[in-house]
C-alpha cells in the first residue's frame, strides 16, 4: 500500500506542476467537484490567454461557465463582453459590460470597453461618461488614457466628414 500513497502523490505534483490546481478528487475527496472554484479559475486563466491570442470563439465557451459558477466575477464578464464585440455581437457585449459594471462600478476594463463599444454604435454622450467614471477611478492608467485617445479620434474622423 506505500507504494500506492507515493504513486498518488507523484501524480498530485504532476498535476499541480502542469496545471497549477487540484480537483477534490486528487486530494483524496473522493469524488471529481468540477464546480469548485479553482476548476472556475483554471477556465478564466485559459480564457484569458484566448482572449490575449484574439480567439475569441473558443474563450466564450469557457468564460459562459466561468460566470454560470461564479456569477459575481466581474472579470470573466467583462472579457465575455469584450469577446463577444471583436465578434461582431454588439448586443450580446453590452449586456456583459453592463452586468460587470453592476458588480463592480469602477472597473477599469470595463468602462473602457463599454466607451469603446458606444463609440462603435455612434454614442459619443455614453462614451464621454464612461471616460468621466474612468478619470474619477484612475485618470492617469492606461484604460482612460486609451478610451480618451479612441474619443479623440473619433471626434476628428466626425469633424474631417
Amino acid at each position: 500500500m506505500g507504494w500506492m500513497r507515493i504513486a498518488l502523490a507523484l501524480a498530485v505534483a504532476v498535476l499541480v506542476a502542469h496545471s497549477g490546481t487540484v480537483e477534490v478528487w486528487a486530494a483524496g475527496g473522493g469524488g471529481n467537484n468540477s464546480g469548485s472554484s479553482s476548476s472556475a479559475g483554471g477556465d478564466f486563466s485559459k480564457a484569458k490567454r484566448m482572449v490575449e491570442a484574439a480567439d475569441y470563439q473558443s474563450a466564450i465557451p469557457l468564460l459562459q461557465r466561468v460566470v454560470r459558477q461564479s456569477p459575481k466575477n466581474a472579470d470573466a464578464f467583462n472579457l465575455l463582453g469584450y469577446s463577444h464585440r471583436k465578434l461582431g455581437d454588439r448586443e450580446k457585449a453590452l449586456k456583459n459590460y453592463q452586468k460587470a459594471l453592476a458588480l463592480e462600478p469602477e472597473h477599469l476594463g470595463a468602462n473602457e470597453y463599454l466607451g469603446e463599444l458606444y463609440l462603435e454604435m455612434q454614442d459619443l454622450p455614453k462614451a464621454e461618461e464612461r471616460l468621466s467614471v474612468l478619470s474619477q477611478a484612475c485618470s492617469d492608467c492606461e484604460e482612460y488614457e486609451e478610451l480618451k485617445a479612441q474619443i479623440e479620434a473619433y471626434k476628428a474622423r466626425q469633424q474631417s466628414s
